[in-house]
């Protein structure tokens, strides 16, 4: 009967604890999504880490997440920039240059159902059920700024985590905390990432990094 209790009490303990943190993996299968008559980025996918190289262009690169996944609440990357474009006005069309950005998309539940496991990136950015929150580094404005975005309308906002240059950091942030703020009530469903980099205004270059990406 120890015994017993001994196991029960180990059980119990086990389940209070938070759930693993699982890893994002950048492989070849997340899809990349370009803009007609503008360069496309170059991504690397390397398991753990994504290498981005932009000259003079602008892309994004997706993937959904699987239903099983999409109770993420946290997050946390590394992420460096070796080359950087110039400080930008992040809230203007045609002018809003940056380093990184990364997305992270949200439906309620039912409508993510209805988009179905895989849906495109440009049918999921015009979702009207759709919510972005969009982690940045680049612009000139200041680290915990909240902007509206060009060309997400209401369905997504821009936080500002780094003002453009170089360099490397590490970064946790609160993705429940964050929806709360910007959108109201608590997240469903976080149905897909994105990571883009944009150079073609500036005409400049990046050379960037993202790596060690965790969900909770």
């Amino acid at each position: 009967m120890r015994l017993f209790h001994l196991a029960l009490t180990a059980a119990l303990a086990l389940a209070a604890l938070p759930a693993m943190a699982e890893p994002i993996r950048f492989t070849p299968d997340w899809r990349e999504q370009s803009f007609p008559r503008l360069s496309a980025n170059r991504y690397a996918p390397q398991g753990d880490r994504l290498d981005i190289a932009s000259d003079q262009g602008v892309s994004v690169l997706y993937t959904a997440l699987p239903e099983g996944r999409w109770n993420g609440r946290q997050a946390s990357w590394r992420w460096q920039v070796g080359e950087s474009v110039p400080p930008t006005d992040l809230r203007r069309k045609g002018g809003d240059d940056r380093n990184i950005s990364i997305y992270f998309v949200f439906m309620d539940a039912a409508s993510a159902r209805r988009a179905g496991p895989d849906p495109r990136l440009r049918s999921l950015l015009g979702n009207r059920n759709a919510r972005m929150l969009v982690y940045t580094w680049g612009g000139e404005h200041a680290r915990g700024d909240v902007l509206d975005s060009p060309y997400l309308e209401a369905r997504g906002r821009t936080l500002v985590l780094r003002g453009a240059g170089t360099g490397a950091h590490v970064e946790t942030v609160d993705l429940a905390a964050d929806y709360a703020r910007i959108f109201g009530g608590a997240p469903e469903a976080l149905v897909g990432l994105a990571v883009s980099a944009d150079s073609d205004d500036t005409e400049t270059a990046i050379r960037a990094r993202i790596s060690d990406m965790v969900i909770r």
